[in-house]
């Protein structure tokens, strides 16, 4: 079981912040392996905190400065308040849907039909997406952050992508790649504290020790992982744009579908 969640934790740091969704593979991969069950589906939402920290990690001198910036530095404040506005429609929707979500739509069926349409939507934002004129996160208005907010709302449905629905929403708001890809790295930390938080309180009852530890092991090694992915996934972006993604997705999803299909 330990190597399946150091396995699982490498996959998530390998997909969270690229346009692929890492909860989609995550589901994918735990019914292949057949790790399956409340602790199973908990340990899915809470080792993405592990990729996250590592976020923190990385841009702490940036998150540092907005921190110790906010009582005197406006564009600290702004900073803050465009990641504030877009985490809230997804918390108050994932919430409100959290049952839903995690009886019906976590399902391998959902996931592959999700990464085909999700490829093709890449593609076409790729084609129509307008010139980008914002080249900072301070410089989003609020009603620019409140739209990246809802478009992350799509990415409830596994197989989305948080990041994939966060970049892409931003570029079609006109974010350059690079504001776009970071400010879905910056969303992640609160969406993903309150989505492991709640999951966490929601199904303590039925978690036990060694569920826990198996939590533990993904998140370190989603962690570690995660250290060496992330400064990679913004230079490869920035310079192979969305595409290489899309089809990729779209191959899986299809894979996925057929194998569904003949088991």
């Amino acid at each position: 079981m330990y190597l399946q969640a150091i396995l699982l934790g490498i996959i998530e740091a390998a997909t969270e912040f690229l346009p692929v969704s890492s909860t989609g593979h995550l589901i994918l991969m735990a019914h292949v392996l057949g790790f399956q069950g409340v602790g199973a589906d908990v340990f899915k939402v809470a080792i993405q905190m592990g990729a996250v920290l590592a976020v923190c990690v990385l841009y702490f001198s940036k998150l540092w400065g907005v921190f110790i910036g906010l009582p005197t530095q406006p564009q600290a404040r702004r900073f803050a308040t465009a990641v504030l506005l877009a985490f809230l429609p997804a918390a108050v929707l994932g919430a409100l849907l959290h049952g839903y979500i995690k009886e019906v739509l976590f399902s391998p069926y959902v996931v592959c039909v999700a990464l085909v349409v999700g490829g093709f939507a890449i593609l076409l934002a790729e084609k129509f997406a307008p010139k980008p004129h914002i080249t900072a996160v301070e410089a989003m208005s609020w009603r620019t952050s409140l739209k990246v907010g809802l478009c992350q709302c799509l990415a409830l449905i596994p197989g989305v992508s948080r990041s994939g629905a966060t970049i892409l929403g931003g570029l079609m708001l006109g974010l350059n790649r690079q504001t776009a890809t970071e400010f879905s790295f910056f969303l992640a930390i609160p969406t993903m504290l309150g989505a492991t938080v709640y999951d966490l309180y929601k199904n303590r009852d039925a978690l036990n020790a060694d569920d826990l530890s198996l939590i533990a092991v993904g998140f370190i090694t989603a962690f570690l992982v995660a250290l060496l992915v992330v400064k990679w996934a913004v230079g490869f972006i920035a310079r192979h744009g969305f595409a290489p993604f899309a089809y990729y997705r779209i191959a899986l999803g299809s894979l996925g579908l057929l194998a569904l299909y003949l088991v």
